[in-house]
C-alpha cells in the first residue's frame, strides 16, 4: 500500500491545497496507471466473444489484404 504524507496549505485567496513530495505524487501516478490497466483488462475480458488468432495469423491476413 502506498504511504503519502500530504500537507495541506491555504494560498494568497484562501483556497486549500494540498502539496506531496515528488516521488511521493510519481508513486501514486504509476499506482493509477496500473489500476487503469486492470480496469481496460477486465473490460476486455468481459467483451471476449471467444474468437481469436494468434499474431502471425493476424500479420499474415494484414499482409494479405494490404497486398490484395
Amino acid at each position: 500500500m502506498l504511504t503519502v504524507h500530504p500537507q495541506i496549505i491555504t494560498d494568497t485567496v484562501g483556497k486549500k491545497l494540498v502539496v506531496l513530495p515528488l516521488e511521493e505524487f510519481n508513486a501514486m501516478l504509476e499506482e493509477l496507471e496500473d489500476l487503469e490497466d486492470v480496469r481496460l483488462y477486465d473490460e476486455a475480458k468481459r467483451e471476449d466473444d471467444g474468437q481469436s488468432i494468434s499474431l502471425e495469423d493476424y500479420l499474415k491476413q494484414r499482409e494479405a489484404r494490404k497486398n490484395g
